[in-house]
Formats: C-alpha cells, sequence, structure tokens
C-alpha cells in the first residue's frame, strides 16, 4: 500500500496502530491528561494533511512520534514567550486497570502497586530521561528512531538512556521492597 493513499480507512488505522504510544509519550512530556490529549489530537490531524507528502518507505510511528515533539516544543516556546498560568490537576483520570484472571488477589494487589511506583519514580525524573525511557522502554523504539526524534546523536540516546536507567533504579531501589524478602 502507497503512502501516498488519502483514503479515511488508512488514517483511521494509522490512529488505532498508534495513539496509546503517543498518549503515553504525551503525558511524560505534558504531565496532564488534558493537555496530553490535545496534543496527540493536534499530531494527527497535522499528520492527515501531510500523509500525502509522506515517503513510502518512511517510519511511519517514528514520524508520528517526531511530529508530537515537535509540536509540544513549539507550544512550550509560546508559553515561554506568553503570559504563565498556573493549572491544577484535581485528579488522576487514569481509567481502572482490567483484572488478570491467572493471578490472586494478593500478587494482582502487589503487581499494581509496584506498578504505581515504577510510574512514580518515572515522574520524578527530569524530562530528557522521562522521556528516553518511555521511548525505549514503553515504544520500543530503537536508538536511531530515538535521536531522530529527539534531534541528537545516538551516542547520546544511548549515553542518557543509560543515565536515566541508573537513576530510575536508584529510585526504585529506595521505594520498592526486594521481592521475596519478609516485611520488618
Amino acid at each position: 500500500m502507497s503512502w501516498k493513499y488519502s483514503g479515511q480507512g488508512y488514517a483511521n488505522t494509522m490512529a488505532l496502530e498508534h495513539v496509546d504510544g503517543l498518549y503515553s509519550y504525551a503525558v511524560v512530556l505534558t504531565r496532564n491528561h488534558a493537555d496530553a490529549e490535545d496534543l496527540v489530537q493536534e499530531t494527527y490531524v497535522r499528520a492527515i494533511q501531510a500523509l500525502g507528502r509522506l515517503r513510502e518507505d518512511s517510519n511511519l510511528k517514528g514520524w508520528l512520534f517526531t511530529i508530537l515533539r515537535n509540536i509540544w516544543l513549539n507550544q512550550l516556546r509560546k508559553v515561554r514567550n506568553g503570559p504563565q498560568m498556573v493549572e491544577m490537576e484535581t485528579g488522576n483520570g487514569v481509567a481502572n486497570d482490567v483484572a488478570d484472571t491467572s493471578m490472586n488477589s494478593h500478587d494482582l494487589y502487589v503487581s499494581k502497586m509496584e506498578t504505581e511506583q515504577v510510574r512514580a519514580a518515572i515522574q520524578e525524573m527530569p524530562l530528557k530521561f522521562r522521556e528516553i525511557i518511555l521511548l525505549r522502554e514503553y515504544e520500543d523504539l530503537s536508538y536511531q528512531e530515538i535521536a531522530k526524534i529527539l534531534n541528537c546523536p545516538v551516542g547520546t540516546v544511548m549515553s542518557r538512556l543509560a543515565r536515566a536507567r541508573s537513576k530510575l533504579r536508584t529510585l526504585l531501589t529506595a521505594i520498592l521492597p526486594v521481592r521475596g524478602s519478609a516485611p520488618a
């Protein structure tokens, strides 16, 4: 199938295939669910408009992530040059996870708590580490794809990822109990 195809069916397929990853990345960048939703929506608006100009051999996923990041950077520039607003988040806005029936309730609880602690630790990290962890560990993008999205050398991606993993390991060591050890 050619990228030049601009039919509604292809646009819907593109949206369904990458929307979750883009939304996760947008939340990491914005730290706000509503802003993340707006950012993903704007990404798709711009992507659909430019779809006809995309080369057939292009990396669609990387292209979408690059569009999203560029929109976010442009919004940051606009905010920095404009009046400052303060927003307060009133809730976490996260849907409840579907229960895994293969685990008992205690294991489910422990798994959910660990997941929340990992997410909280990632949110404590500086942006450059949050986004590199998300792009590599959650979106499974290659070092080259990440370098293109972040507009930096592959070596920078590798060193930043190593530092991010180390920092995350340090944060998690402080908050997560060692598996198999009895509580004090």
